[in-house]
């Protein structure tokens, strides 16, 4: 459940989160969060964005206030670019796709969102994917979300019947496969500036549980 830090600056924290280990304390939290890790090594910090907890991958964090505005205004603007791998039930007809619905509450109130019939406040919601390879049953997939919603890319796969591996929230009662006992999504990159305006990039090398999977796909046909 360690993080495993990417870079460091006097404004800037990158780290490759590990899946199962939560962004921000809440009445839920059992275990230690990563805000509680980071409260141990840093005097100030700032979280400018969230990955879901069985999500594992690259998380940027603000070590400054200025450095906080400054991100968090390029998160607002979309102007970071995010790269995700994920693994989906059932295969995938096109090679590229675009999933451009609106998201909300699935229930017109706290839990899980929707893009299928979204009630309450419903904001719009872009995700684009390359498909990776097919095989049977599931699907691996590249990702480049264009907005940041809650649970955006899990919502919009089930939108299209297509749902991310093992997600308990909207894919309950699906098969593990390929080996998966969490949420088959990995945040693999960010391209964003860094507040004295050099542009950077930072990547999160796939986890294991995602090598051994990817591994099925390419094995050598006999």
């Amino acid at each position: 459940m360690e993080p495993k830090i990417l870079y460091e600056d006097s404004e800037l924290i990158v780290v490759d989160k590990p899946s199962g280990l939560q962004v921000i304390e809440d009445r839920h939290a059992e275990r230690e969060t990563l805000t509680d890790w980071l409260r141990k090594k840093y005097p100030e910090f700032h979280i400018v964005h969230r990955i879901d907890r069985e999500t594992s991958g690259v998380l940027a964090v603000a070590r400054t206030q200025n450095a906080f505005e400054f991100l968090k205004k390029q998160f607002k603007n979309r102007e970071v670019q995010k790269v995700y791998r994920a693994f989906v039930y059932g295969n995938l007809k096109d090679e590229r796709g675009i999933i451009d619905k609106p998201i909300g509450s699935a229930r017109g109130g706290l839990g899980p969102r929707s893009a299928r019939t979204p009630y309450g406040t419903v904001r719009d919601a872009v995700t684009m994917y390359r498909l990776i390879k097919n095989t049977e049953g599931a699907a691996y997939v590249e990702i480049f979300p264009k907005t940041g919603r809650t649970h955006q890319i899990r919502v919009h796969f089930a939108a299209i019947q297509h749902p991310i591996l093992c997600d308990k929230l909207y894919a309950p009662g699906r098969p593990m496969l390929l080996g998966f006992n969490r949420l088959a999504l990995h945040a693999l990159s960010l391209r964003l500036k860094h507040p004295n305006g050099k542009g950077m990039y930072f990547e999160a090398q796939l986890p294991q549980d995602f090598l051994s999977a990817s591994q099925k796909f390419f094995a050598p046909e006999r």
